[in-house]
């Protein structure tokens, strides 16, 4: 039996970087970044020491491609690319997104036309462009598509106004797709927190004390533990194991 594919977007860095290392001993992965060619390359290097749980031998095992996801010609290349370089694909984590911190309480910072053209762009567009590229590729492996959306998608909160609306349309439309591309693939959502990576350290020592403070264990989750929301967990069990279904949700840290 084929060993199975993944893509993952923005897949070089913070929580895409930690899905390829879980992925890596069981996925040949096709990582996608945009700009940051040596920590890409660094990644790559760590992957290449995680043993395999087949011996299929298939190369190449880990391949990355830099592509724009918010530029829709280069999301369709991003595809071709890996099925022409893999021969199939199981698997979509779309994790790529956007944001710039502003105040949430402060409207005046809420009204730049610039920052909520960019946050759907990224958010919302470059998810429906991957599906609607990957989607007979998916529909012949019956595979699975991720969409990382945020706790901001389900209560207004986080680094902007824009980006918590955004994250929001990031889940609703996770639920259409999941209708609409239902049987053949299983479609799901997963929502961190805050989580304390290179963006979200950008937050500032305020935002994240704040935001601390607002859980119920007043710590933030870790990158690892975020992995471990149900809903991402229920299509990774159901690729490997082959059931079959579709469905949307969302996991909050």
């Amino acid at each position: 039996m084929a060993q199975k594919v993944a893509l993952i977007t923005a897949g070089t860095a913070g929580l895409g970087a930690q899905i390829a290392r879980v992925l890596a001993p069981d996925f040949r992965l096709a990582i996608n970044y945009a700009n940051n060619q040596a920590r890409a390359q660094a990644l790559v290097d760590e992957l290449d020491k995680v043993p395999s749980t087949t011996s299929s031998g298939h190369s190449p095992r880990f391949e990355l491609i830099r592509a724009d996801v918010g530029d829709r010609s280069a999301v369709q290349q991003l595809i071709k690319d890996t099925v022409s370089k893999f021969g199939r694909l199981d698997v979509i984590v779309s994790n790529a997104g956007w944001t710039r911190v502003t105040n949430f309480n402060d409207l005046d910072e809420a009204m730049e036309d610039a920052d909520w053209d960019k946050c759907f762009l990224y958010n919302v567009k470059s998810h429906l462009w991957l599906m609607h590229a990957a989607k007979p590729h998916l529909e012949e492996t019956e595979g699975a598509f991720i969409t990382t959306a945020s706790v901001a998608g389900v209560k207004p909160s986080g680094s902007s106004l824009a980006y918590s609306v955004s994250k929001a349309a990031t889940i609703h439309l996770t639920k259409g797709l999941a209708t609409i591309c239902s049987p053949k693939i299983r479609v799901n959502s997963v929502s961190p927190g805050l989580l304390l990576t290179d963006w979200g350290l950008s937050f500032g020592p305020e935002k994240i004390e704040k935001a601390t403070a607002a859980t119920k264990l007043k710590r933030l989750a870790t990158v690892e533990a975020s992995l471990q929301s149900f809903p991402f967990w229920q299509v990774m069990l159901t690729i490997t194991t082959g059931c079959r279904g579709s469905s949307a949700g969302t996991g909050d840290d």
